[in-house]
C-alpha cells in the first residue's frame, strides 16, 4: 500500500474488508527524512556570519515542495490511513466488546517532534510534532463521537533503522541525536523495546490507554529542551 495515495489506501482497506471483515490493530509507521540544512549546527560554517547569511542559507537550501513531500508522508498519511480504516477497527472492537478489548491505532512519531532543537531538519521535526498533535486530535474526536477505537503514539529516540544506520554504536548515539546534552542511557534503543511498547498498546493490557504519546528514548527528552 502507498500510504500517500488515496486510491491505494482505499484498495488496501477494501482488501482487508473482503478478507477479514474487521481490523484490530493499525500501525501508521511510514516515514522518511526530508529537507536538511547540515550547516545549521556547524557554527564555523560561512552561513553563520550573520543573521542575514544564516536566514538566506536556510531560505535558499529548502523548498516548499520538499516540505510538502515530507509532510505528506510523515503527517498526512496518518490522517488518511486512519480515517480509511477506522470503520473496520470499530468492527474489530465490536467483535471483542464482551472482553473489554478495543481496537488500536498506533502512530510512530519521534522525539524530534517533542524536543525544541531542530537537529539540522526543521521540516522533519515540525512534521513529527504535527503527527503528535494529530494523534491527540484523532483520539479525542473518535472518543467524543462514540467511536470505540483508541489512538496512541510511540515516540522513539535513537534507534537503528532505514533512516539512520543498520547498527548504532554507543559512540554514534549523541552524534545522531544532536542534543544539547548526551543520552543518559549511553546507547541506542533496541527492537525489543520498540516492539514491546507496541505490543502493550495493542494488547488487552493497554486498553485503558488512549490519546497518549509514549516516549522511549533512554532519557533524551529528560535532559534536552522539550515541549511540555
Amino acid at each position: 500500500m502507498d500510504a500517500t495515495n488515496k486510491a491505494s489506501i482505499r484498495a488496501a482497506r477494501d482488501h482487508i474488508e473482503q478478507k477479514e471483515g474487521r481490523l484490530h490493530i493499525l500501525v501508521n509507521n511510514a516515514g522518511q527524512v526530508g529537507p536538511t540544512s547540515p550547516f545549521l549546527n556547524d557554527l564555523s560554517a560561512p552561513e553563520h556570519q550573520s543573521a542575514e547569511t544564516l536566514g538566506k542559507a536556510l531560505f535558499d537550501n529548502e523548498s516548499f515542495e520538499g516540505w510538502a513531500d515530507l509532510y505528506t508522508i510523515n503527517t498526512f498519511s496518518i490522517f488518511f490511513v486512519s480515517t480509511a480504516f477506522v470503520g473496520l477497527l470499530a468492527k474489530g472492537t465490536k467483535e471483542k466488546e464482551a472482553s473489554g478489548y478495543t481496537s488500536s491505532i498506533i502512530n510512530t512519531t519521534s522525539i524530534s517532534g517533542v524536543i525544541k532543537v531542530a537537529q539540522n531538519h526543521f521540516c522533519y521535526n515540525s512534521a513529527k510534532g504535527a503527527a503528535s498533535h494529530l494523534t491527540k486530535l484523532l483520539s479525542t474526536e473518535f472518543a467524543l463521537k462514540g467511536i470505540p477505537v483508541r489512538v496512541n503514539a510511540i515516540a522513539p529516540g535513537i534507534y537503528a533503522s532505514e533512516m539512520t544506520f543498520d547498527t548504532i554504536t554507543p559512540e554514534q548515539v549523541d552524534k545522531i541525536g544532536m542534543g544539547v546534552h548526551p543520552v543518559p542511557a549511553k546507547r541506542a534503543g533496541t527492537a525489543q523495546e520498540m516492539a514491546g511498547t507496541a505490543v502493550y498498546l495493542a494488547s488487552r493490557a493497554g486498553c485503558y490507554t488512549n490519546g497518549q504519546e509514549i516516549i522511549i528514548d533512554g532519557g533524551y527528552v529528560a535532559v534536552n529542551p522539550s515541549i511540555g
